[in-house]
């Protein structure tokens, strides 16, 4: 697999969801909004993806107005289409609809051809406690590999 260069990340997924699955998608764009996001001023933090007419869509995404476009511009918070296969949209919407996942945006990154892809999670909502547990694993682990170093 080739590099890609990293251009958003959503840090908070990993901690308020169980992420089960993970897809590529690709994102149908305007030119001044690739071009923000090759200058890096994305944000996915409070993004989603939801269903609407059989097509997976991407809201509430933050783009950054490019200013070199001025009146060609696009619309920060527009909703975006993901790019998906038919059997990978079908597959992702059937699992949201029966059996309650959320679809939540990852990353946003460019491939190594240059092309802007969004990583989207397959995700179920963790609670309180299941939050608690991976905090202490986490702990755990650090304390673990501090004992290990200073055994050597």
């Amino acid at each position: 697999m080739t590099p890609h260069r990293l251009v958003a990340q959503n840090r908070k997924a990993r901690h308020e969801f169980a992420i089960e699955d993970s897809l590529e998608a690709g994102l149908q764009l305007t030119g001044s909004e690739v071009k923000s996001l090759r200058a890096g001023r994305a944000n996915i933090g409070q993004a989603f993806a939801v269903d609407r007419n059989g097509e997976i869509w991407l809201m509430n995404a933050h783009i950054a107005e490019y200013a070199p476009a001025a009146r060609f511009g696009h619309d920060p918070l527009r909703p975006r289409k993901l790019l998906l296969h038919r059997r990978e949209l079908n597959k992702l919407l059937g699992q949201v609809k029966r059996e309650g996942y959320a679809l939540v945006p990852l990353s946003i990154y460019f491939n190594g051809r240059g092309i802007a892809k969004l990583n989207l999670g397959l995700a179920r909502g963790k609670k309180k406690a299941d939050k608690r547990e991976d905090i202490k694993k986490r702990d755990w682990d650090r304390q673990k590999q501090r004992l290990l170093r200073a055994q050597n």
